[in-house]
This record gives C-alpha cells, sequence and structure tokens, in this order.
C-alpha cells in the first residue's frame, strides 16, 4: 500500500473512528485502526466488537492494500506534524514507513486480514431522512436512557419504524422522553430496535446538520450512514440491544387537569437556581401553584432555601408539587421552543412537558415533604 494523504484528512477519518478504539484489550487488533485504500479513497475504521465507525476520506492512492496501525500513535503522530501532507507506505510485513517534511516515523502494524469483518446489510430495509431531525430527536431523548445495567434493555434508546414514522423513546423508570417525527417507512423496513447508548454518543457526536442520515437494519445490528460537513462519508454499526422494551404508552398519563403554559427559559433559570440549595439526600424542589403565579422552592435543613416567584397564567386550584429539579432541567435544556407547557393531574400523578411539536416528557413527583 502506497499513498498520499493532506494532515487535515488523516485527522477528520481518525478522529470520526478514535472514540471506540479499545485502549485495554485481550485483542491487540481492537487497538489498531483498519486503513483501506483504492482509487483515490482512504477508508479508517475502529471498533470495540459492539460498535463499528468507519470514515472514508479523500487521499491519492498509489498502490491500493489494508493494514491495521495502532490508532493511538497514529492520532498522535499526525495532529504533531508539522507539513501538511502525509505519504504513507505499507510493506509485505505491515511496516508502515510514514514520511512529512523532515519528519520520517517506522510504524509497525498487524494484518487487515486479522481484523473483524463488516456485518452486511440487506438493501431492503433501510430508511432514509434528513441528518438535522436525527440529530434533534437524539438530543432530546438521549438524557432519559438508563444506567442502571440490570435493566438493560433499558440503556438505549427505542426506535420505531412504523406508521409512517420514526419514534425515539427513552426512560429510566422515573422519566420517559418520547419524539416522532413523520417519514416514509416502505413496507419491508417497519420494524422496532434498540440502540445502545455508546452508539447513541457517537451518532449525536458525528451527525451533521445538512445532509441525509441513511438506517440499515437486520435483526441484530443496525448501520448509520452520513455524509459530514468536510465531504467524508461516515459509517456507524452497532450491535443492537436484545429484548422486549416495555410498554411505555401505559404510562403516558390522561387527561390532565390543568395544563400551563410557561416560558422556557425563564422556568429553567428559575429550576437551576432553587437546584442550588439542594443536597444529595434531599433532591427535590417544590411548584407551588396559586391564582397566576408559580411559587418554586428548595428546602434543604442543612444547606438552606431558595424562594423565587413567577407570574404564571393559571386559574386553577391552589396545588403543590415535587421533582426532582435534574429531571426537569434536561428536557428544559434539550428543546429549543420559547413556550413549554406543563400538564398536571394532582400531587402524586406524573406531570407531562409539552411543547406544540411532537415531543412529550413524563416525570414522576416526589414525595412532598
Amino acid at each position: 500500500m502506497n499513498l498520499s494523504i493532506a494532515k487535515e484528512q488523516i485527522l477528520t477519518g481518525l478522529q470520526a473512528v478514535q472514540n471506540v478504539v479499545s485502549t485495554r484489550t485481550t485483542l491487540p487488533i481492537l487497538s489498531n485502526v483498519l486503513i483501506r485504500a483504492e482509487a483515490n479513497r482512504v477508508e479508517f475504521t475502529a471498533t470495540d466488537l459492539d460498535v463499528t465507525i468507519s470514515c472514508t476520506v479523500e487521499g491519492t492512492v498509489k498502490e491500493p492494500g489494508a493494514t491495521t496501525l495502532p490508532a493511538k500513535k497514529l492520532v498522535d503522530i499526525a495532529r504533531e506534524l508539522a507539513a501538511a501532507d502525509i505519504d504513507l507506505e505499507v510493506d509485505d510485513k505491515n511496516v508502515c514507513s510514514l514520511r512529512s517534511g523532515a519528519s520520517f516515523f517506522k510504524i509497525r502494524g498487524l494484518s487487515a486480514e486479522d481484523f473483524p469483518p463488516m456485518p452486511k446489510f440487506k438493501d431492503d430495509k433501510k430508511v432514509s431522512l434528513p441528518q438535522e431531525k436525527v440529530r434533534s430527536m437524539l438530543k432530546k431523548t438521549a438524557f432519559a436512557i438508563s444506567t442502571d445495567e440490570s435493566r438493560y434493555v433499558l440503556n438505549g434508546i427505542f426506535f420505531s419504524l412504523k406508521e409512517h414514522k420514526l419514534t425515539m423513546v427513552a426512560t429510566d423508570g422515573r422519566r420517559l422522553a418520547l419524539v416522532d417525527e413523520e417519514i416514509d417507512v416502505p413496507e419491508k423496513s417497519q420494524t422496532e430496535f434498540i440502540v445502545p447508548s455508546k452508539a447513541v454518543n457517537e451518532l449525536t457526536r458525528l451527525i451533521q446538520e445538512k445532509g441525509d442520515l441513511e438506517i440499515r437494519f437486520s435483526e441484530n445490528q443496525a448501520a448509520f450512514a452520513l455524509r459530514d460537513d468536510k465531504g467524508a462519508s461516515v459509517l456507524v454499526v452497532t450491535k443492537l440491544i436484545e429484548g422486549n422494551y416495555p410498554n411505555y404508552r401505559q404510562v403516558i398519563p390522561g387527561e390532565a387537569k390543568e395544563r400551563i403554559a410557561l416560558m422556557r427559559e425563564e422556568f429553567l433559570h428559575a429550576l437551576r437556581r432553587a437546584q442550588i440549595m439542594t443536597s444529595e439526600k434531599q433532591n427535590s424542589v417544590r411548584l407551588t401553584f396559586a391564582k397566576n403565579s408559580l411559587s418554586i422552592t428548595a428546602n434543604t435543613p442543612e444547606v438552606g432555601e431558595a424562594r423565587e416567584n413567577l407570574a404564571v397564567n393559571y386559574k386553577g386550584k391552589d396545588m403543590a408539587i415535587a421533582f426532582n429539579p435534574g429531571y426537569v432541567i434536561e428536557p428544559l435544556n434539550a428543546l429549543t421552543e420559547d413556550e413549554v407547557y406543563l400538564e398536571l393531574i394532582d400531587e402524586l400523578s406524573p406531570g407531562v412537558l409539552k411543547v406544540n411539536g411532537p415531543f412529550l416528557y413524563v416525570v414522576m413527583p416526589m414525595r412532598l415533604s
């Protein structure tokens, strides 16, 4: 293999894939990045066997071929090089000679044949939608993913491609975030699957504001293909979480007694200020609704108290309800709308946060002390 590549291009490729490189592994090849060069395209691939990321960039390929090189060393070298262009030459023993300006490195690699193969996906199991929509949907749900490994089916986002829409759901048992978007789902592409949080994090990092994202899937894997703003094409392949996602529709409360319109920014900052006066042991903020007013209070004996009043359009009977402030702050942070709606039944029933759009968030109340 013999190729020339711009420093910017090699860094684009390596930075896209480096997060899934295993540093502590019993398989040395998983610490390496697979480099495949052909037809003036250079493809970088890394995997931890659960998530695989591949990024293809432009390069001048003089002799096509493939090898694997230590990913971290290659990133460190590429970052530190002073010259803009890099020449890579790999011999039949997978020893790479790297030249750039006055710098020269010799790096020992491993055979490309030992690198785990990329899974294949059928052409009829796919959907396509704008990257910007997927990015927004991930942002509005990912914060509610459970980190409790004993309930592993909740350690990811549930994707449902049915009835001409993509629905994403995340829950940890104490709150639930749901968002959907209308898209064209062909009959053969209707499915449901759970994408693990590691893949969700990588997608959130790699997805751009422009262009389309193609989702392909098989029984136990899904692939997300996109182009970034530098013209590189990126593919994220992930194993799916096995198991049945709980019936999330059951936890969405019925008819609300009260629907209160709140200015998102104002409500968010008031909650943040109240949160300062909570503690790990007593982590709740009380919302008290009276005629045209909302009082937000936090009272922690060992810390102190905070109180703030907001003017709101409220005509119902006086009501108080307590929430974990973090559970209300996170969705407010993820939203962009100016106005949000808090729907309440009573102080013991879950609260529901909505916007004028396809988003819904359910949060369990805390006991009023």
